[in-house]
């Protein structure tokens, strides 16, 4: 399986509330919109803008569900076909979380249960959603503050069995990695030993705050030299992948997230996007 993005290179993902910075950005070769931010399945005239530029855009779904109990709404899926293809994109990714459950919205992503019968669903969904795409999913392991009880797999083990069982693609989030550890009390280097590091689609990076003595994914504060260090980590472990930096909210001024950007692409060793 080729890897569905060009490697060692650096994105940010693509927010109306700084689309004019994104637009600015000097050797930008991917970026990452949220599908259900278009609501027409007709992307942004300036992310219609970076497409003509050869920028590469990535749909990111967040509502889809995957791993509810309810059956996925075809109208969900229709959309994300929609979006891949209105943006010529390479690939297509959604989140290993449920949003909705008796009819209810959550409003938030989800963690699912570890067990198989979990996996199952899964499995199935996931197998539906990637028989309608034109080109390959990707799955996100989400941030979460707790687990259920009595799981009947590590992370590791139940991510290699879904992707063993889906043949979809890895996205990971190293700062999701970084969260959950903290949160579990886990060693987050031992759970990249784990993984099948090539089957990493890309990697999101984010920064976040502990409270409380819990790690809370944010998106709105700079990524911590802990996350940092563990996208170092990974990529010791295998040739850096494509990187993008997540920011949703209490948006810096550009110097500060030009600074940032720097920093991802020194922890991965790879080329900046300058202004």
């Amino acid at each position: 399986m080729m890897p569905p993005l060009p490697q060692s290179c650096l994105g940010l993902g693509w927010r109306p509330e700084i689309a004019g910075l994104i637009a600015e950005l000097s050797g930008l070769r991917f970026c990452e919109v949220i599908a259900e931010s278009m609501t027409s399945g007709t992307p942004p005239a300036a992310l219609a803008a970076l497409r003509e530029r050869g920028v590469l855009v990535i749909p990111h779904g967040v509502t889809l569900s995957l791993g509810g109990a309810e059956p996925l709404a075809p109208g969900r899926i229709a959309h994300l076909v929609a979006c891949a293809q209105r943006l010529d994109a390479p690939l297509v990714s959604e989140h290993i979380a449920f949003v909705r459950a008796g009819g209810l919205e959550a409003g938030h992503l989800l963690p699912v249960p570890r067990s198989r019968e979990s996996l199952d669903v899964l499995v199935r969904h996931i197998r539906q959603v990637q028989d309608c795409l034109p080109v390959p999913l990707a799955l996100e392991p989400i941030a979460a503050l707790f687990d259920w009880p009595d799981d009947e797999f590590s992370e590791a083990e139940f991510l290699l069995e879904l992707l063993g069982r889906t043949e979809a693609w890895l996205l990971l989030d190293v700062a999701n990695v970084y969260a959950n550890a903290v949160n579990g009390g886990t060693d987050p280097v031992a759970l990249l030993a784990r993984l099948p590091l090539e089957r990493v689609a890309y990697v999101h990076v984010a920064g976040g705050t502990e409270r409380d003595g819990l790690y809370h994914d944010t998106h709105t504060h700079a990524t911590p030299q802990e996350v940092l260090a563990l996208l170092t980590e990974l990529c010791t472990r295998h040739p850096p992948p494509a990187i993008m930096l997540e920011r949703d909210g209490a948006y810096p001024p550009a110097e500060e997230l030009h600074a940032e950007l720097d920093a991802v692409a020194g922890a991965a060793s790879v080329d900046r996007i300058t202004p």
